[in-house]
């Protein structure tokens, strides 16, 4: 006893307007990905920052690259010492991060060195 197979449907089994209401959900769903993955509105903003922590804009370089060294390395020993409580891949990542950090001291301390300072 041999079954035939079902006959193949007249319309696109992957068109997304195949039901009454499918136009609309399509519709929604476009719309929630433009929201959330269309950069162009983002963009189109202008950026502001927040005022609430902010730079002194007449600070010089020199002061800037310093300031920026001691926080680097500040955030170099915090890691550290927060690592030295974790074991295992926690750890490592975090060992990892502070090194990603103390590379950041690193240059900003040759451009520290780099930046003339005025006399």
């Amino acid at each position: 006893m041999s079954k035939t197979p079902p006959l193949a449907p007249d319309c696109d089994p992957a068109s997304p307007y195949e039901s009454f209401n499918s136009r609309k959900l399509h519709d929604a769903a476009e719309r929630a990905l433009d929201h959330y993955l269309l950069p162009a509105a983002i963009m189109a903003a202008p950026y502001s920052p927040n005022s609430l922590f902010m730079v002194n804009p007449q600070s010089d370089t020199e002061s800037l690259l310093a300031n920026a060294c001691e926080s680097l390395a500040s955030a170099t020993v915090m890691l550290g010492d927060f690592a030295g409580t974790l074991q295992g891949p926690n750890r490592n990542t975090l060992l990892g991060i502070a090194q990603v950090v103390m590379l950041g001291e690193l240059a900003v301390n040759q451009a520290l060195d780099n930046v003339v300072p005025k006399t």
